[in-house]
């Protein structure tokens, strides 16, 4: 037997009254209306039947009736012999908010924006394992705040991995534990203010957070030029800065390395300026024409601050981050670190060390190079197909591409076509501010093969429809 769905109650918070102006009938009108505009009721979601929503308020049902179709033959509801009263989809596109209207706004067909792994390849089994063993062998004493820099393991797991793999000097008991790397820059730069330090140098262009994270700790960020040899010295030497934020393995966004000799002539600069380089390693393990170029910190760890996370390489979502520090710097890096939040996670810390000891993160380091090449290569020749007037700049390496286009191109038009096409990217001018040369940032690690080459004609339709116009 066949169930009427309109037999079964639901509750619906509307209230009528006859002392409110308006009748009856317009009163529920409103009341829906609005409760659909703003999301409170859904598209495809449930109202009473006529006969039930009489009854909770009292009214006749012919009142009921008459505002249910009234709604109905405007587009708010669904109507259907024998089945509940239901919003319609149409619902969804009714004017509201605008919070509310961002909520709607569909995801992108191709998402080429920058700095983003795939984390639909994170290793979620073996993880899974790791944190299971974790929380069954935590001890007593590592479920309490335990060592502001971290749990022991983990930072052991580090320093083990980082002179293996990226060849930096890291003893662990320099090893501090953060919640990203935001965390860390901060924490750093608070120090430095602390004993002194008053400007601090950034790479032009980089990513912008940086500049406000030195300013909120009380430095003034310093722009110095990029070019192709990485970070200009002789323009960081006339900055009169006390520090500097360098990614010398691959540049962000510009993509290229530290030259040998400017590395040299950095180094030099730290100890005649009495200096501190912080270095940010964030994703040096994504080399794909030759192993990677060690770290800077390995040839002075007492004036360079090594820095890296697990968002690169794994997910965000995990909020790991490290530092190693200088001697002269751990003390007042632990005191903000317990200002801050009185450590990290540490049953995660916990998962993580074991993820490093039993040898995930190279397995998993392996898989995605070589997944990350490919699509690389993809993008390269999709754009030497669909844009032969556009220029790849940078080493092959890390999750994204630097891509230059003629002169005469409109970055910012193109951008804004490309999203009428539901196309995402960042250009130069997230990074730089001023008059920067036409040039896209094209991320490929969240897309396959297939999509990379859809998406690239489909960008190049807009770059020639901007151009058309």
């Amino acid at each position: 037997m066949t169930l009427n769905e309109t037999s079964q109650p639901v509750e619906l918070l509307v209230s009528v009254s006859r002392q409110a102006p308006g009748t009856l009938g317009a009163q529920i009108e409103d009341q829906l209306r609005r409760a659909i505009r703003d999301g409170g009721l859904r598209p495809g979601g449930q109202l009473p039947s006529t006969r039930d929503l009489a009854r909770q308020l009292g009214i006749s049902r012919r009142i009921a009736v008459d505002a249910y179709a009234q709604l109905a033959a405007e587009g708010y509801l669904r109507l259907r012999q024998g089945a509940r009263p239901r919003v319609s989809d149409a619902g969804a596109v009714a004017p509201g908010p605008a919070a509310g209207a961002a909520r709607q706004q569909p995801p992108p067909r191709f998402d080429f924006r920058p700095s983003v792994p795939d984390v639909s390849a994170f290793p979620r089994q073996a993880w899974q394992r790791c944190l299971r063993d974790a929380v069954t062998s935590i001890s007593d004493h590592d479920l309490g705040y335990g060592d502001p820099r971290g749990v022991g393991a983990l930072r052991a797991a580090l320093a083990d991995y980082l002179g293996r793999v990226r060849g930096a000097v890291a003893d662990l008991e320099l090893v501090v534990v953060t919640s990203g790397y935001s965390q860390a820059l901060g924490l750093v730069c608070r120090v430095l203010a602390a004993r002194g330090a008053r400007r601090i140098a950034l790479e032009d262009p980089c990513n912008p957070e940086q500049g406000l994270i030195a300013a909120r700790a009380g430095l003034e960020p310093v722009p110095v030029p990029v070019d192709g040899g990485g970070l200009r010295v002789d323009a960081l030497a006339r900055s009169a800065a006390d520090a500097v934020v360098v990614t010398p393995a691959h540049q962000h966004p510009c993509g290229v390395v530290l030259s040998p000799e400017r590395r040299t002539a950095l180094l030099a600069w730290l100890r005649e300026r009495g200096a501190v380089a912080i270095e940010d390693d964030y994703d040096a393990e994504f080399r794909y024409d030759r192993a990677a170029v060690g770290a800077l910190q390995g040839l002075d760890p007492d004036r360079v601050v090594y820095a890296g996370s697990a968002s690169k390489t794994l997910a965000p979502a995990l909020r790991l981050g490290w530092l190693v520090l200088p001697p002269a710097l751990l003390d007042g890096v632990v005191e903000e670190k317990v200002l801050a939040d009185q450590g990290s996670a540490r049953i995660e810390q916990l998962a993580f060390a074991g993820f490093l000891a039993r040898g995930e993160l190279d397995r998993h380091l392996r898989r995605m190079r070589g997944r990350y090449r490919a699509r690389r290569d993809a993008l390269v020749d999709a754009l030497a197909a669909e844009l032969p007037d556009a220029a790849v700049d940078g080493i092959a390496a890390g999750l994204h591409l630097t891509v230059r286009l003629p002169a005469g191109d409109d970055a910012e038009a193109i951008r804004a076509e490309a999203r009428r096409r539901r196309i995402e990217f960042n250009t130069m001018r997230d990074y730089r501010d001023g008059a920067v040369p036409p040039t896209l940032l094209l991320g490929y690690a969240q897309l396959s093969e297939p999509a990379i080459r859809a998406g690239v004609r489909e960008l190049a339709g807009a770059v020639r429809a901007v151009r058309g116009s």
